[in-house]
C-alpha cells in the first residue's frame, strides 16, 4: 500500500504548527527551516510555521538542545523562531500558549514534540475540534535510547470518522500514548545536565528527528510514502518501519479487522515509547 499527498498541499503555502521547542522540537525546527528552503528552491510556495512552547531555556538545556548560554531565561519558541527568521528570511511566528484538550486547532500539519501523554491527548482533541477535513499529525516520542515517529491524520469532522485512505495517528495505533492517566508512571524532569544524560542518550532526539523529517521530505518531494513512521533503537542500531498497511494496523487494533485481533498489552508497551 501507499499513501499519496493531497495535490493542494503542493500548490499553496502549507500551514504548520509545531508543539514543543525542547529536545526534539529544537531539532525539528532547524530541519524544518532547511526543508522549507529546499522546497521553495524546487518551486513550492513554502511553509507558514507557528511554534508554541510555554517553557523558558534553562541551564540544563544547554548541550542537549539547540540553545546557547545567552538564551537562558528566554522563551524557547521565541529564541528559535527569531534565529531562523534572521538567518533564513522567513516570517515564522512563536507563541507560549499551551495546547489543551479544550482548544481548537485548524492547520495542515501538526508536529508534536511533547513529552507527556496529556499533551498528545490535547493535540488530538484540539485538531478534532478544528474543522476542515483531515489534518496531518507527525508525532515524535523517545525514552533513553529508543524512540518512535508516527505520521497520521486526525479527522476534524468527527472523532469516529475514518475515511478511506486515512493514515491512523499515534493515538489510534497506540492508545496508551494519549492516555493522560499513565503520565504518573513516566520519569520526571532532571535537575542537571549530568542527570539528564543518564536518563537519555545525547543524540536520540536528533535520531528521531532525522527519520521524521525525512518522512515528510519523501511525502512532499515524491508525493507518496509506503511507510508512515518507524521505531528507532540507538542501543542496538536497529530501525523498524511502520508500513502503510491495513493488516499491520489491524494488529494494533485499528480498522475493520480489529475485533479479530488482540495484541498482548505487554508487547504493545515494549514497542511504544511514551515520551
Amino acid at each position: 500500500m501507499r499513501h499519496e499527498l493531497h495535490a493542494t498541499l503542493l500548490t499553496r503555502r502549507v500551514k504548520i504548527l509545531v508543539v514543543g521547542a525542547g529536545g526534539t522540537g529544537s531539532q525539528v525546527l532547524t530541519s524544518l527551516a532547511q526543508f522549507d528552503h529546499a522546497m521553495r528552491a524546487l518551486g513550492h510556495p513554502g511553509f507558514d510555521v507557528h511554534v508554541t512552547d510555554p517553557d523558558r531555556v534553562s541551564p540544563t538545556n544547554i548541550g542537549r538542545q539547540q540553545f546557547w548560554p545567552a538564551d537562558v531565561g528566554h522563551f524557547k519558541s521565541e529564541v528559535l523562531v527569531h534565529r531562523i527568521n534572521m538567518a533564513m528570511g522567513t516570517r515564522w511566528t512563536a507563541g507560549i500558549e499551551k495546547v489543551s484538550a479544550s482548544g481548537s486547532i485548524r492547520t495542515d500539519l501538526v508536529i508534536g514534540c511533547v513529552d507527556t501523554r496529556a499533551a498528545r491527548f490535547g493535540i488530538v482533541r484540539s485538531v478534532e475540534r478544528g474543522g476542515g477535513g483531515l489534518t496531518y499529525y507527525l508525532d515524535f516520542g523517545n525514552s533513553r535510547d529508543t524512540g518512535q515517529v508516527v505520521l497520521g491524520q486526525v479527522s476534524n469532522s468527527g472523532r469516529k470518522l475514518n475515511p478511506e485512505g486515512k493514515l491512523p495517528h499515534v493515538g489510534e495505533l497506540f492508545p496508551e500514548a494519549i492516555d493522560p492517566s499513565l503520565d504518573a508512571n513516566d520519569d520526571q524532569p532532571s535537575c542537571s545536565i549530568a542527570e539528564a544524560l543518564e536518563k537519555q542518550s545525547l543524540f536520540i532526539n536528533r535520531a528521531v528527528t532525522v527519520h521524521g523529517m525525512n518522512l515528510l521530505w519523501k511525502l512532499f518531494r515524491h508525493r507518496e510514502i509506503t511507510e508512515h513512521g518507524c521505531f528507532v533503537n540507538l542501543a542496538s542500531g536497529q530501525t523498524r518501519p511502520i508500513p502503510v498497511d491495513e493488516a499491520y494496523w489491524a494488529t494494533n487494533g485499528y480498522g475493520p479487522e480489529k475485533a479479530h485481533v488482540r495484541l498482548r498489552k505487554k508487547t504493545k508497551k515494549a514497542c511504544l515509547l511514551a515520551a
